[in-house]
């Protein structure tokens, strides 16, 4: 389970309410529009769908447990719901529009483990140029690199 422990020792669970917690901290970044706009509720809809309907959908596809036939099943399920998002994504850079929000940052996160777990995705163009947007990011590169993901550019 996700958590985060604050300076005072208080302990916050569950990402998307990480996420948002995190993203007020810096209000001026923009990555999350300010609480009580309609905005803000369009942010917690895209965490809350990649949340239920991506994150979660993950975890069986990691397991050297699952079935072939219940991996079948996961990846065919994500597939579908990539769908609506390219849908998204095809009309518009970012997911809540012209604006580089924290859903895009966790969307970038979980997709980039489709090649890990073998879910193609290429039938969705507007999704790899999305994925290709945040990875040319400069905070993103500093991040990946600092993770370990990629390696520092010369």
């Amino acid at each position: 389970m996700p958590t985060l422990t604050r300076d005072n020792g208080e302990v916050l669970t569950e990402g998307t309410a990480i996420i948002q917690y995190l993203a007020d901290l810096k209000p001026e970044s923009g990555l999350a529009p300010a609480n009580g706009t309609l905005p803000r509720y369009r942010l917690q809809e895209m965490l809350g769908y990649i949340n239920s309907e991506l994150h979660k959908n993950y975890s069986p596809l990691f397991s050297p447990d699952t079935t072939d036939q219940v991996r079948q099943q996961r990846k065919d399920y994500l597939l579908k719901r990539y769908a609506l998002l390219n849908d998204i994504l095809a009309g518009q850079p970012y997911l809540l529009g012209n604006t580089f929000t924290a859903a895009d940052a966790y969307l970038f996160t979980i997709t980039n483990w489709a090649g890990h777990v073998g879910l193609d995705l290429s039938q969705f163009a507007a999704l790899a140029d999305f994925q290709q947007r945040v990875a040319s990011r400069p905070a993103v590169q500093a991040a990946m690199v600092a993770e370990g993901l990629i390696e520092k550019a010369a």
